[in-house]
């Protein structure tokens, strides 16, 4: 039997890491903290499909890790409003 694909998740999701770590600061991120918040944050592996079953249960999809500071820049408005 194949090992099944395993695909970083956070815990918490990133994007509520810093959407926290924005809020205490009062102004919007730097990208040198965000890539600092994603480098201190747990983060655990998991099988594609639980992954994705996790997803649909909380309702709204994390960051890519590979593309933390652009999609925090997207995310940022939607969750913030600016």
């Amino acid at each position: 039997m194949a090992e099944p694909e395993l695909v970083p998740v956070f815990m918490p999701p990133l994007v509520t890491l810093l959407l926290h770590a924005e809020r205490d600061k009062e102004s919007p991120l730097t990208e040198a903290e965000v890539l600092e918040i994603l480098d201190e944050a747990t983060c655990v592996l998991m099988p594609v499909e639980d992954a994705r079953e996790l997803t649909e249960r909380r309702g709204y999809a994390d960051l890519d890790p590979n593309k933390a500071w652009e999609e925090w820049q997207r995310a940022r408005v939607e969750w913030t409003g600016g």
